[in-house]
């Protein structure tokens, strides 16, 4: 079975890249560090925001409302063999 990537998999990809950037930025440049770093930390922010509330893990509100079979959740996953 061949992996691919999701959205959500980016999202997590993206908010590590800002925030090493801004650790890389504050070292390497005359950025100071204190600036860079939060700086950065809020387009991870931005990133968290994005994928919460814009292309958010589910399409309507009642999809919240559903139950889940304990035969629906992938074995990874679930709590019992």
């Amino acid at each position: 079975m061949a992996y691919s990537l999701h959205y959500y998999d980016l999202v997590l990809a993206c908010i590590g890249a800002s925030l090493a950037a801004g650790v890389l930025i504050g070292y390497a440049t005359p950025v100071a560090f204190e600036v860079s770093v939060p700086l950065f930390g809020l387009v991870a922010t931005g990133f968290v925001g994005h994928a919460l509330f814009v292309n958010g893990p589910v399409d309507q509100a009642e999809d919240l409302t559903e139950e889940v079979e304990l035969e629906e959740v992938p074995t990874v996953l679930s709590p019992v063999e």
